[in-house]
């Protein structure tokens, strides 16, 4: 059988022209409660709802963390160059350090969205990955109706593998409040030649460059 060490993610920052992805900070706690209490994030994710600042303060300080440090994937802060606002969270969760493959989640703020963002920070993460990283595989999965999440896996270039029947619970609201319903999920992949040319024609769309980090 063979043994082997587990490995983490390094602790670090990747920037674009318009982008900061960091590690998050105690001072976002008010901008991520608010975020995780809209409608749509409220729908696409497990989070609690309400979402109170306490919840905003263990995931800042212990369970956002502790995706790095137990070698689960990483998270990110995603916040504006400028303002330095908080305009989302891109996420690797489920990494696989033997094949080197990892899964991808991301949420847009509701005050962030129509801008872009989710897709500049995911390719950004993506070149990441595969360039200074060293990973074979991104894997995205989507709920059925969550179109605003399939345009992104389908701008950075992944390619649609199929779909897993029934296999997610959606939030739907109610006259009673929201309500558990299921859903399949679409699964979308990218790989390092993926990324061929999609850099390039993302910027002739009029994306920023996705160069750096440290």
């Amino acid at each position: 059988m063979e043994l082997r060490m587990t490995t983490t993610f390094p602790s670090i920052s990747i920037s674009t022209e318009r982008l900061v992805l960091r590690p998050f900070e105690d001072a976002d706690v008010p901008a991520l409660a608010e975020m995780m209490n809209d409608e749509l994030t409220t729908a696409w994710t497990t989070a609690p709802h309400p979402y109170t600042e306490q919840d905003a303060e263990a995931w800042v300080r212990r369970t956002a963390p502790a995706e790095r440090t137990e070698g689960r994937g990483i998270v990110f802060a995603v916040t504006e160059f400028l303002t330095q606002r908080l305009v989302g969270i891109t996420r690797l969760q489920n990494t696989d350090w033997r094949i080197l493959a990892t899964e991808a989640a991301y949420i847009t703020a509701p005050w962030a969205r129509g801008e872009g963002y989710a897709t500049e920070s995911m390719l950004a993460v993506a070149q990441w990955l595969f360039r200074d990283q060293k990973f074979e595989r991104l894997e995205i999965r989507t709920a059925a109706d969550n179109t605003a999440s399939q345009q992104v896996a389908q701008k950075i270039g992944c390619i649609s593998e199929g779909v897993l029947r029934n296999a997610w619970i959606a939030r739907i609201r109610t006259d009673d409040g929201w309500a558990d319903t299921r859903t399949d999920l679409i699964v979308w992949s990218l790989l390092p030649e993926d990324l061929d040319g999609v850099a390039d024609q993302m910027a002739d769309a009029g994306y920023s460059s996705f160069a750096d980090w440290n």
